[in-house]
């Protein structure tokens, strides 16, 4: 039977680090991996092009992702690594609808993103195309230890092979994250930590519905413009921010980055999304490990309080997002949650 993704296009549309001469030894890791799997590989014109090009260039960025789109050989769509601008793409995806337009030939192609990520998700789900979150090619295909991380690999060889993932359940391991990336760390493995499974933090212990979501400091950023002052009202103008009643019935995932991001900001960014009717909406929360466990119970203690909501269901400890290792989560099929079997399974 034919793999369901063949043909893996790379694409820079966050940060272009993967363009820089200090990561070649991981770009050369990563191809070989994909090879390895049998699947053939290619970079979209600009996604080598280095950190001051594509910061300076969405325009390409965004032709990039639309040719990615148009190309009737390209079966995925892999983001090479996050950032925190590729809300720029917006008017070059949206002014005159151009990503609607290539997404309506488009919408069984694999796209596969995380952290900045988020907001190209957010774009995807406008325009009706479902998603997979939770890997990158530099952060996960090319890991500098061995082996890509088992967890890791199989769910994206599952996603590789079937087009979708059928079910989550907690690695056995969490990893300490890598601090040290130059060459002659080639081969030296993650330092590994035991993991004690997905943990109910509140509410029903089974509940179900479409997930969606992603990295709760991306969501900060949609509304506060301390990083980016424009991008509050960029998003906005495009709608690009789901509405409290696009959010009835689904769920919400919640993950955190490596910036290790504050309790303080935590709960401001939960307050803007309860200010935005998000927790009154959907029906139950999935909550990412952080990266080195860092701050785990403080936000948890920022979700209980800011939700103020002990009968809606958030389940914490999820393998998914910044920490090592990482599902892959579709967002679009229907999620059916049951912490007591420690299991989430997609139908559909």
């Amino acid at each position: 039977m034919r793999p369901a993704v063949q043909n893996v296009a790379i694409v820079s549309l966050s940060a272009g680090t993967l363009g820089e001469r200090y990561v070649s030894h991981e770009l050369t890791i990563g191809v070989k991996r994909l090879e390895r799997m049998g699947l053939t590989v290619r970079f979209m014109p600009h996604a080598l092009r280095g950190v001051d090009y594509v910061r300076e260039h969405p325009e390409k960025r965004a032709a990039d992702l639309l040719q990615a789109l148009e190309d009737p050989c390209v079966d995925m769509i892999l983001c090479a690594i996050g950032g925190d601008d590729t809300y720029r793409l917006l008017p070059h995806l949206f002014d005159h609808g151009e990503l609607a337009a290539a997404v309506s030939s488009a919408s069984r192609k694999v796209f596969l993103g995380f952290s900045d990520s988020t907001v190209n998700h957010l774009m995807f789900h406008k325009v009706g195309m479902q998603t997979f979150y939770g890997q990158s090619f530099l952060a996960d295909i090319c890991e500098m230890g061995e082996h890509m991380l088992p967890y890791s690999r199989r769910s994206f060889e599952e996603l590789v092979r079937t087009g979708t993932i059928r079910e989550v359940r907690p690695s056995g391991t969490w990893y300490e994250s890598r601090v040290d990336f130059r060459p002659s760390q080639v081969g030296t493995p993650l330092v590994a930590r035991r993991n004690q499974g997905f943990k109910l933090l509140q509410g029903s212990a089974t509940f179900s519905g479409e997930v969606l979501g992603g990295c709760i400091d991306t969501f900060f950023d949609f509304f506060d413009g301390r990083r980016y002052a424009d991008m509050p009202a960029l998003c906005k103008r495009y709608g690009i921010f789901p509405s409290a009643g696009e959010w009835v019935g689904k769920i919400l995932l919640l993950e955190s980055s490596e910036e290790k991001i504050s309790p303080v900001a935590y709960r401001t960014a939960l307050a803007a999304l309860k200010g935005e009717g998000v927790f009154s909406a959907v029906s139950g929360i999935l909550v990412g490990k952080p990266v080195d466990e860092l701050y785990a119970e403080e936000y948890e203690r920022a979700l209980v309080e800011v939700i103020d909501d002990p009968d809606l269901p958030v389940l914490c400890n999820v393998n998914v997002g910044h920490a090592q290792p990482r599902y892959i989560i579709p967002f679009g099929p229907r999620a059916e949650v049951d912490a007591r079997e420690q299991v989430i399974r997609f139908v559909g």
